[in-house]
């Protein structure tokens, strides 16, 4: 009989401290030399993501890294693949019930595929359980033995530590959980201060950015000669252009507003900060072009891109905060932005961002903006 103590022990000590991934790698080897013959662990949960369904993770030390990676994303709509329907996954998700089955002569054409590639690396038995959550949710532990298979005590033995790993596992969900939604909604940076404790209605510091505003040009005409569903979708297509466009130059998106959009480009402070900042900001404003004319988006937009120092940080009522950054270089970039459509121009930049960038520039017009005292100078990058 196996003595379940030290793996408890292991499990609830060291062994939940460094994510699911660690806890799968070490508890796999454990479990085969306590005497299990175990060829294959996984455990996975649902998380809450806007493209990802599920997570696993995977210790199988000899499966090829493309067969079995070491985490496995799922993304939305898995229940209609057939990697799914049908497997033994699906029966204990629906049944909420243990499911084993030996892997041995008796598989048939019924028996999902899974179970027969399984056998034809050498498995011999196939054991799931579900994790039951305290949210009503749950998670699933997966065991694969080879040799001789899985025998009583075995059996007894995961049962035991499928429990013991279930509270484990939601911990670990809920911080995924948190992550996933901070990130998908405040952007990767802002999400990160979040959930590092920046929560406190103004909690604020100054920071030196590259701003950039965008919004849709005839948005208003758009919503009201076209369905509702269609302009919604238009939108979608326009914030994903911006969203990769934007990733794909360290920046990140604050704000979604209506038809606009506000992304951050951060500076170091230093003057080789302020100047990455500000070519980035502009890269990706040449890239969210690149990007639209490729995907043939049916709307035309502008940018506006300003360099100054914002508030970023926590604003709002007692019960009630968010995330954002305020001043008057925002409002000058927004600013910028709506004398695109009057000088027929995709992108204009301020005076202040052109001096910082260091970068040929094209002298557009010298425009009164509301909120300063002086007319600004306006630029186009030279190459647009």
């Amino acid at each position: 009989m196996h003595d379940a103590v030290p793996l408890i022990h292991w499990i609830l000590t060291d062994g939940r401290m460094h994510g699911l991934k660690a806890l799968t790698d070490g508890l796999g080897p454990r479990l085969r030399d306590a005497g299990v013959p175990l060829m294959r662990l996984r455990m996975g949960m649902r998380t809450t993501h806007p493209l990802i369904a599920a997570v696993s993770y995977i210790w199988d030390p000899h499966g090829t890294d493309s067969e079995n990676p070491d985490q496995l994303r799922t993304g939305h709509g898995m229940e209609t693949r057939t990697t799914y329907v049908g497997s033994p996954m699906e029966i204990i998700s629906n049944t909420q019930a243990p499911y084993r089955r030996r892997l041995d002569d008796s598989l048939g054409p019924d028996d999902h595929l899974v179970l027969h590639e399984l056998r034809e690396r050498g498995a011999s038995d196939w054991y799931g359980r579900p994790m039951a959550f305290a949210t009503g949710s749950f998670g699933m532990v997966i065991f694969v033995a080879d040799g001789p298979g899985f025998s009583d005590d075995d059996i007894a033995l995961l049962d035991t530590l499928s429990d013991v790993l279930a509270p484990v596992v939601e911990a670990h969900r809920h911080d995924h959980l948190a992550t996933a939604i901070a990130t998908s909604y405040l952007g990767p940076r802002t999400g990160r201060r979040v959930l590092e404790g920046q929560i406190t209605r103004g909690d604020i510091e100054t920071i030196e950015a590259a701003i950039l505003f965008s919004d849709i040009r005839g948005w208003t005409a758009l919503n009201a000669t076209r369905p509702a569903g269609e302009a919604l979708e238009i939108a979608n297509r326009y914030f994903e252009v911006i969203s990769d466009a934007v990733d794909s130059h360290d920046g990140e998106i604050l704000k979604f507003m209506g038809d606009g959009v506000l992304a951050l480009f951060p500076s170091d402070g230093s003057e080789d900060g302020r100047q990455n900042a500000c070519r980035q900001a502009i890269a990706a404003a040449h890239a969210a072009k690149g990007i639209a004319a490729l995907a043939e988006l049916p709307v035309a937009f502008g940018i506006g891109i300003h360099f100054g120092s914002v508030l970023y940080g926590n604003v709002g009522a007692r019960a009630r905060i968010d995330f954002t950054v305020l001043g008057q270089a925002v409002n000058t970039a927004a600013r910028v932005e709506a004398c695109c459509t009057r000088l027929n121009e995709d992108v204009l930049v301020s005076q202040t961002l052109a001096d910082q960038s260091g970068l040929n520039m094209r002298h557009v017009s010298t425009e009164p903006l509301k909120g300063l005292v002086e007319p600004m100078a306006l630029f186009a990058p030279a190459n647009s």
